[in-house]
């Protein structure tokens, strides 16, 4: 049994989705469940973590409509402005939808260094913390010295830490990626990602061996409790197919044991999520 803790649907958009540049362009047309289910048949998934991919409120009741159809959608991270002073009323519509497991931001766009010190933002992760919801950080490499700081002040929040923080694999940067994952890795309720690898190195020339080191830093820093698989599809598609990045993980699970397999595939995100099916 697989749980895919990472992928994407949309209804492609121009402007909604602007990140999608022109080194991407396979990818600008819409992805819905109708598309991804084969897939997962083909490769044995039996159910996914549909991540919101725009900021608006739209967004999650998008994904609601895709769950609401498709069974083998177990949970939804959504997004609610959390600096908002209606955050609160938000979250209380959003309640009554148990399929929506937590909330992230795209703080890789955000241009202020701090972002996630800042005052109105801690506020809003603090509520999410009140109502046991799950917060995802979507970060580059060069924003983890303030994740480290961010993350402690809150202690009782499940933190999942998406794509491994994306590290600089085209540019060969590790040491200091690794340096500050091996530090958050010692905060006990940050979980990681292993995924969106593939898209962070060579679109066209990336190969499993230069991989590694970053599989092995996460399995070390984290270690098989915390640590959880993710295609990042449709994302993926840019740089190979969802079987090649099911394979990626499978050879990476390949040193762990029967059990901790389980966990990583499957019984993390069971847990992580709370997911009742």
């Amino acid at each position: 049994m697989i749980i895919d803790a990472h992928q994407h649907f949309w209804r492609y958009g121009t402007e909604k989705h602007a990140w999608i540049d022109d080194e991407m362009s396979s990818i600008r047309r819409d992805f819905l469940p109708s598309d991804l289910k084969p897939l997962y048949e083909e490769n044995g998934v039996t159910g996914c973590i549909a991540v919101q991919a725009d900021q608006t409120l739209k967004e999650n009741d998008f994904l609601l409509e895709q769950a609401r159809k498709h069974d083998f959608i177990k949970g939804i991270i959504g997004w609610v402005d959390l600096r908002s002073n209606e955050l609160k009323s938000d979250l209380d519509y959003y309640a009554q939808y148990p399929r929506i497991k937590g909330y992230r931001h795209i703080v890789q766009a955000e241009t202020d260094p701090l972002f996630l010190l800042r005052k109105e933002f801690l506020r809003g992760i603090a509520e999410l913390q009140k109502r046991d919801l799950v917060y995802e950080i979507l970060v580059f490499p060069h924003q983890l010295l303030a994740v480290l700081e961010f993350v402690k002040h809150f202690p009782h929040i499940t933190f999942v830490l998406d794509h491994m923080a994306k590290p600089y694999i085209k540019q060969g940067f590790f040491e200091s990626w690794a340096l500050l994952m091996r530090e958050i890795g010692q905060i006990e309720n940050v979980n990681c990602k292993v995924s969106g690898l593939i898209t962070e190195a060579d679109y066209q020339n990336w190969t499993e061996q230069e991989m590694v080191p970053y599989f092995d830093l996460v399995l070390e820093s984290f270690g098989t409790r915390r640590i959880l698989y993710g295609s990042d599809w449709p994302v993926c598609l840019v740089a190979g197919e969802y079987k090649e990045v099911l394979a990626l993980a499978k050879n990476f699970a390949d040193k762990l044991s029967a059990n901790e397999q389980v966990d990583f595939f499957y019984n993390n995100a069971q847990r992580i999520y709370n997911l009742k099916n």
